[in-house]
């Protein structure tokens, strides 16, 4: 059958901020902290790895400014996000010029009760939209494939 990825590109009117992006979610019930770990991250700066890191909850105010930081604009930085009411979450990715972000549903994806091969994407949608049309949101592209 194969593997299925699951994404929505979200495109923003000007440059975000991770701070911004997490701003507006977080009304909406979703936060940085996933259990068990913590807050997971990733910097792919000029050595072009894609390296996670983890920080207590305590800790991602740090996090953020570092996310957020001039000198980390022109590379792509990720921060895991969790809706623990609904028990799902997945990563946003933040690529450089940070009006272009992603959401990849890695966390106890949510699927369809009639397909459950595929992603419930209108349910992301649903979560997502309402908030991050008050960051800025300008449009978004939602797909799965299967190679």
């Amino acid at each position: 059958m194969g593997s299925r990825d699951a994404d929505i590109d979200f495109t923003f009117t000007c440059p975000t901020t991770v701070r911004a992006v997490l701003d507006a979610l977080t009304g909406a019930g979703w936060s940085a902290a996933v259990p068990p770990e913590g807050v997971s991250y990733m910097i792919n700066d000029a050595d072009d790895m894609y390296e996670w890191y983890d920080s207590a909850p305590g800790g991602l105010g740090e996090v953020l400014a570092l996310l957020d930081a001039p000198g980390n604009l022109p590379y792509t930085v990720a921060l895991n996000v969790y809706h623990s009411e609904a028990g799902t979450g997945g990563m946003l990715m933040f690529l450089p010029g940070r009006t272009d972000v992603s959401f990849i549903p890695t966390l106890d994806r949510r699927r369809l009760p009639a397909a459950p091969e595929f992603t419930d994407l209108a349910w992301y949608l649903h979560a997502l939209v309402p908030a991050l049309v008050t960051a800025g949101l300008e449009g978004y592209e939602a797909k799965e494939i299967r190679y």
